[in-house]
């Protein structure tokens, strides 16, 4: 197979413009070709009155060898790579301990499932409860104000990623092509299969929870156990080994190989690690609130003429701005046509993501605004990014009246500096509900002052940006782990033989591809070290 790249053709090209154009590119009759596929689609939309598709093409021809010879100096064909998936082991007939892995977000389940497929077993323990069972507690913050702090946005089968817009690119450096793995195994799962071809592929939450529940099967299926509303509670550490796991119930399951892959809000399981000892340190994240505008608005910015072209669906965008104190304030989690969600864990404290379905045919976009921070913002134990987190998660409780509605303003009266009082044409999508507010006391001064100046920056690269009615919801502090659980080049904790951190909560990723991909690496850490240690 040949792969050929940088295919270009006009956004309402007919199907047939596709064969036409890469008999075009390699020079070679119909009959020379045996068959194409596309892996890769992307659109140009710098210009947004001659938008372009991008194509990536895997080829098969006739008399390949001759073809590369001629096109040798053309840097846009080449030999396809594999990028199939390769098992490094396959388990014993014997296990001393089978292996387990805490936690079922994105990096667990493909920890578990690689796992399970090389043998393994796993035993997975979540806090949380199974992913339709936790949809139903979710709705009842959304629809009741009525939070579950262990079944919720963040705790659960499926993770945090199950409320999100289920966004499935990122920039993460990937050789072996594990993203791929993920991306098949998505498919297998319910996934659209062109989630293996689009540039920027997203499944939407309806989708994903039928998706985590296929997945939960192939793990059973393969002799994996699953078990709910399994809350660690402590970890069993001997002379710098992992010797298991201490559950709520104050059952012990013993393993020397253990999978943490708990996600960026197990507040109280980073305490616990850090009471025994488990080396770790403070990380930056990010801190800001959520802005929403009129679908329709991002569409013209981005797309011209050609918005609402159902080629080219909800537009999106990715803006940064670097302030004058010094600070960074960046778009994050980018939800075309999608709702501003209550992803708080605990009580009384009140927290805003972002969330999108399948179809992003809501009326509002939604991104989060944020202002990037570090350890020097709060200096001290490792933990101190947590409760920094804390801190203003409660504020936006108090301000937005102590009944879980988040403290709203709109983006008009916020650059003004004064509160808002009424709404204008941006209906806040955010249930429970909004309390309109100033929210110049949401966040620390440095980060209000950030926000204001970036702002009317962004309107200069999207036209109504700023718009007087666009609406800003507090707050946004759950962009990423507050901690860093440092491990070795073997995925092993730096001062815990047998502990393997991982994903988001471990600081090693940001997304649900990231963390997935993070969970196969680290499944095959845990494979290869029970195999050369002999534990079986």
């Amino acid at each position: 197979m040949l792969r050929l790249t940088e295919v270009k053709l006009p956004l309402n090209h007919p199907d047939d413009d596709l064969k036409t154009a890469l008999l075009k590119r390699l020079d070679i009759s119909a009959d020379e070709l045996i068959g194409y596929a596309i892996f890769r689609r992307s659109y140009d939309a710098r210009k947004p009155s001659a938008i372009v598709f991008t194509y990536t093409l895997d080829i098969e021809v006739k008399n390949e060898a001759a073809l590369l010879q001629r096109l040798q100096g053309d840097r846009h064909i080449s030999l396809t790579p594999d990028t199939s998936y390769h098992f490094v082991a396959h388990a014993p007939a014997q296990l001393a301990f089978r292996p387990i892995v805490i936690g079922t977000g994105p990096c667990g389940i493909f920890a578990a499932l690689v796992l399970a497929q090389m043998g393994f077993c796993p035993i997975v323990l979540e806090r949380g409860k199974a992913v339709r069972e936790r949809t139903k507690d979710t709705f009842g913050l959304w629809r009741q104000k009525k939070l579950n702090p262990e079944s919720n946005v963040q705790f659960g089968e499926g993770g945090a990623g199950t409320f999100s817009d289920g966004k499935l690119h990122s920039q993460i450096k990937d050789p072996k092509h594990y993203g791929r793995k993920v991306l098949t195994e998505f498919v297998k799962a319910g996934a659209p299969e062109e989630i293996l071809y689009v540039s920027k592929p997203h499944i939407g939450t309806f989708r994903l929870v039928g998706m985590v529940e296929e997945m939960r099967a192939s793990i059973e299926a393969l002799g994996g156990e699953i078990r709910f509303q399994s809350k660690v509670e402590d970890i069993v550490i001997d002379n710098g080994q992992v010797r298991g796991v201490v559950l709520g119930s104050g059952e012990f399951i013993a393993s020397d190989h253990v999978a943490l892959a708990v996600g960026h809000s197990a507040r109280d399981t980073f305490h616990m690690l850090y009471q025994r000892g488990v080396y770790m340190e403070a990380k930056p994240f990010s801190i800001g609130f959520r802005i929403e505008h009129p679908q329709p608005l991002i569409d013209r910015c981005r797309f011209g003429k050609n918005a609402g072209n159902p080629l080219l669906g909800a537009a999106d965008y990715k803006l940064v701005h670097h302030c004058e104190n010094g600070r960074s304030v960046y778009s994050f989690c980018m939800c075309p046509g999608g709702t501003v969600v209550a992803a708080a864990s605990e009580e009384g404290r009140v927290v805003t993501n972002g969330m999108s379905q399948y179809s992003r045919n809501e009326r509002n976009a939604n991104s989060g605004i944020v202002v990037g921070i570090t350890p020097a913002d709060y200096p001290g134990s490792p933990l101190a990014g947590i409760e920094l987190q804390r801190h203003w998660e409660a504020r936006a409780f108090e301000l937005g009246g102590r009944n879980y509605h988040a403290p709203a303003q709109k983006v008009g009266d916020f650059l003004a500096g004064r509160p808002s009082a009424t709404l204008g044409s941006v209906v806040p999508s955010y249930a429970p509900g909004v309390h309109l507010c100033d929210l110049s006391t949401s966040l620390p001064d440095y980060a209000i002052t950030a926000i204001k100046e970036a702002i009317p920056a962004f309107d200069k690269q999207l036209k109504g940006f700023a718009m007087f009615d666009a609406v800003l919801t507090g707050v946004e502090t759950r962009t990423s782990s507050p901690v860093r659980i440092k491990r070795r080049e073997d995925f092993q904790s730096v001062n815990v033989s047998g502990l393997y951190p991982a994903g988001e909560g471990a600081g090693y990723a940001g997304g649900i591809l990231s963390a997935a991909v993070d969970g196969i690496q680290v499944a095959e850490a845990v494979a290869l070290s029970i195999i050369q240690n002999g534990k079986c």
